[in-house]
Parts: structure tokens; sequence; C-alpha cells
């Protein structure tokens, strides 16, 4: 495609970019504004480690001891000096930056141990509970919507409160009555602790629940557009059948607004995660984070904070990625 422009100087030709230049540069601005997030992140976390009241240096050193007290300078030098507590803070920021650019989160107060190791021992069980609940979220809500969409009024009308009432209960508080309902009271799953697949369904079924409300919201008026649009006659008159007509063409045009709120739903599980772990006493990154908190392992908790902003800046690369899959027009968008 060109563009003829005419000056006093005579006829100019402007080339447009080619679709693969224009796909290079979106990919180059999302990887950056990505790599923005993640050190503002860092950066946030390390100001709060740093600014927060008391001295760091008569903390750790409490921490170590057990005992609650005033700490001399001597007591103290040590350990300003193993830290780097007594350097200025801009020297700080710079050293903790150059750390994370190594992969060194630096050491947990209380475990004595790199921060990397403490979150790696335990970010398997809460990546495993995240996905179970982002696709525990996804069959709930496309199950409904493809069943109740403009089947009958009293039915759509009645899946459309359900999934306003489901989008508002409080994880905590269903996470309770699961417990209570199917671990206590039908003794169907484990009440608490285990790594096997029993053990996963009531944490994942918590955090997916609620976010099944929101899908199905967010799906549903789509899918109803959708089913109106003269593709979906086309499909029809061919002899398709209704459901197979609502799975094939009609649910692929409704649920790019859903994998939109799936981007910024990874976040939001993974930091979720940390309630239901502690509600069924998961193993995961949710105790190492209360624990952590508790006992002002400062740290683990930037640690944790800053691998929260990771998955969710890598969720929503996934999810531009899943675009072009679903919607192929959006490669030369």
């Amino acid at each position: 495609m060109t563009t003829t422009l005419h000056d006093d100087a005579g006829p100019d030709t402007v080339r447009a970019p080619s679709p693969v230049a224009a796909r290079l540069h979106r990919t180059g601005v999302r990887v950056l504004s990505a790599l923005g997030v993640i050190w503002a992140a860092a950066t946030f976390t390390f100001f709060i480690q740093a600014l927060l009241p008391g001295d760091r240096a008569t903390l750790l050193l409490n921490q170590l001891t057990g005992q609650i007290q005033e700490r001399t300078a001597g007591e103290l030098a040590p350990i300003n000096a193993r830290y780097g507590f007594d350097d200025p803070l801009l020297v700080q920021y710079a050293d903790f930056i150059t750390g994370l650019l190594r992969g060194n989160l630096g050491m947990s107060y209380q475990l004595y141990k790199p921060v990397t190791e403490v979150i790696g021992d335990q970010v398997l069980p809460t990546i495993a509970l995240t996905f179970s609940a982002l696709a525990v979220a996804w069959v709930i809500a496309v199950v409904f919507t493809v069943a109740t969409v403009k089947r009958v009024p009293w039915l759509s009308s009645l899946a459309s409160a359900i999934e306003a009432f489901a989008a508002g209960l409080p994880q905590y508080w269903l996470g309770v009555i699961l417990l209570v309902v199917f671990a206590l009271g039908l003794g169907a799953f484990p009440v608490v602790g285990g790594t096997g697949l029993a053990s996963l369904v009531l944490p994942a079924l918590t955090l997916g629940i609620p976010l099944a409300g929101f899908l199905g919201q967010t799906i549903r008026s789509e899918f109803d557009a959708a089913l109106d649009q003269p593709f979906t006659l086309t499909a029809r008159m061919r002899g398709m059948g209704d459901t197979q007509v609502r799975l094939r063409h009609v649910l692929r045009h409704s649920v790019l607004p859903g994998i939109t709120l799936s981007g910024w739903a990874m976040g939001a599980l993974f930091s979720g995660a940390v309630i239901a772990e502690n509600i069924f006493s998961r193993p995961g990154l949710g105790k190492v984070l209360v624990t952590a908190v508790n006992s002002r392992d400062l740290p683990v908790v930037c640690g944790v904070v800053i691998l929260v902003a990771v998955i969710y800046v890598v969720a929503n690369l996934l999810v531009d990625l899943a675009y072009t899959l679903i919607d192929p027009r959006m490669k030369t968008a």
C-alpha cells in the first residue's frame, strides 16, 4: 500500500510499514511495558521494605536471638555490614535491582535461606491451584452460558442472577462453607492438607466459582449478540444443530472479553491462593507469605510480591497471543 504526497518539492512516496514490522513493534512495546510493571513492583516493594518504621538490623538480631530488646551499635554493626543496611538508600536500591537482574532476591531473615529457594520450595502447589481454579472458572462459565443463553426467558434470567451472586461471593466465606459441607459434613474430600487431586478440588472451587461469575457475565452479553449475527443463521441453514452452532461458531466469537479478564484474573487468583491455602492448610506460598508478614521477614514478602507481578505480566502477554490464535484478524491489526 502506498500513499502519494504532493508538495513544492515534487511527489514523494511514503510506504506503510509491513505487517511483520508492525507486529514486531507491537510486541516490543508490550514487552517493554511488562518489564516496566515488574520494575515498578520491585521498586515499590524495596522502598516499602526500607522505609518501614523500626531498625531492620535490630529486628533481625531480635529474631536471631529470640529476645526483644534494644541493641547497642556494636551488636548491630555486623548485621548492618552483612546486609548493607548502613549504606545510602540509593546504593541499597542499586544493589537490590542488580541482585534482581541476577535472580537474587536476598536472604530470608527468619529462615536464613535465599528467598528464591524459599519461594521455589512452595511455588508449584500454588501454581497448580491457580491454574486449576482458572480451568474450573472457565468450565463453569462456558457450560452455564451455552446451556442458558436464549433458551427460555426465565432460565436465562435465572442464570444471569446466579452469575451475579457468584461474582459477589467472598472467597474466605465460600471456602469455609465448602469445607464444612463437603469435607466435614459429607467427608467427600480431605479436611486439611494433602497434595493429591482430591485435596485440590475444594480450594479450586473456592477461587474458581467467584471468577466463573465474572466470566459468565462478561461472555453472556457477547454470546447473546453473536446468536443474532448472519454467520449464525448461515450455519443453521447448512443443517447444524443448535448446540453445535453455539459451540463451534458463537462461542468462539464471544470469549475474547473473557480472555482479557483472564489476564487480570491470573494475578488475582495467585493472590487469592493465599486465602485458600490457609483455609484448607495446603502447602504453597500462602503459608510462607503469612509467616513472613507476621515475622516481618521483608525479603520474602517482597519476593512474593515481585513474583505476583511477573505472573501478572506474563499472563497478559499470553492473553495477547491467545487473541491472535482465536481471532486471526488480530494478526493484521
